[in-house]
């Protein structure tokens, strides 16, 4: 099975940029669609952003289009996800996600994926 774990998380100012990485280990990630999802204070988890396993089709939440991108570096087993413009109201753990072996679809839905990592904190500051 594939192991994950994120990083890139850390402190940045409003409208300011962080880029987050997923490393995979156990397995290529190249044989799963790999999603972000995050968690903020108080809240339910949510999901963020999701890319198929080939990066042929992505997704991303209305919340953050525009601002948030998905992308994939198979020969790196790395999934990145680039935060632009960013506001206090993306503070949050964030996590990334793999679905199952050789499912090559996203899902937004985060009971879809089996592998998780530990997460990396993003605070924002206004």
């Amino acid at each position: 099975q594939v192991q994950l774990v994120e990083s890139g998380g850390g402190l940045v100012q409003a409208g300011g940029s962080l880029r987050l990485a997923c490393a995979a280990s156990g397995r290529t990630i190249n044989m799963y669609a790999v999603g972000w999802f995050r968690r903020a204070p108080g809240k339910e988890r949510e999901f963020v952003a999701a890319i198929s396993w080939s990066a042929s089709s992505t997704s991303t939440a209305d919340s953050v289009k525009g601002r948030f991108t998905i992308s994939r570096d198979n020969a790196k087993n790395l999934v990145y996800l680039q935060m632009n413009s960013l506001k206090p109201e993306d503070t949050a753990v964030y996590y990334c996600a793999a679905r199952g072996y050789g499912e090559r679809s996203y899902s937004r839905n985060e009971h879809e994926y089996y592998y998780w990592g530990q997460g990396t904190q993003v605070t924002v500051s206004s």
